[in-house]
């Protein structure tokens, strides 16, 4: 993704958070605002930056990874402020990323994700795809569930 497309994206996302629920947003204008929102979560993620992710997360927001793990928003915030994965990437392959709409309040995520970097149990480069779950709240998209698969095998 080029510099000017993740200026781009931050830019929708921040807005997204900003302002008050659209109240007459198209499908396709909220499927951006998911979609840019979705993406500069995962750079949030990226740069170990909490407060970032603390204002997209769901404050009641839960994430259950392929191994059976269950983590909650708290877990992901202090993971982030301990920076307890260094990541050199956590980045959605291009092209693999699509947004669905069910009814106006609930949207759905669904890429494949490479995760590359360092961690308790040390280096890690591995992708997956995981599908992430907004809502609409009052003020704006939230990520409210996650679940991720197990890692593909190395092809």
């Amino acid at each position: 993704m080029s510099p000017i497309q993740k200026a781009r994206g931050a830019a929708v996302a921040l807005g997204v958070l900003l302002m008050p629920v659209l109240a007459h947003a198209t499908p396709e204008q909220d499927r951006a605002a998911v979609a840019a929102l979705d993406t500069e979560y995962q750079a949030a993620v990226e740069r170990n930056d909490a407060d970032a992710m603390a204002r997209i997360l769901h404050p009641d927001m839960i994430l259950v990874v392929g191994r059976g793990a269950v983590f909650t928003r708290e877990d992901l915030l202090r993971s982030a402020r301990e920076q307890e994965f260094i990541y050199e990437r956590q980045v959605e392959e291009e092209g693999t990323q699509t947004v669905r709409l069910y009814g106006d309040d609930t949207a759905i995520v669904t890429a494949l994700l490479w995760l590359k970097g360092t961690g308790p149990d040390g280096p890690f480069d591995r992708r997956l795809w995981f599908s992430d779950t907004y809502v609409r709240t009052p003020e704006g998209w939230r990520y409210a569930f996650g679940q991720a698969s197990l890692s593909l095998p190395t092809p």
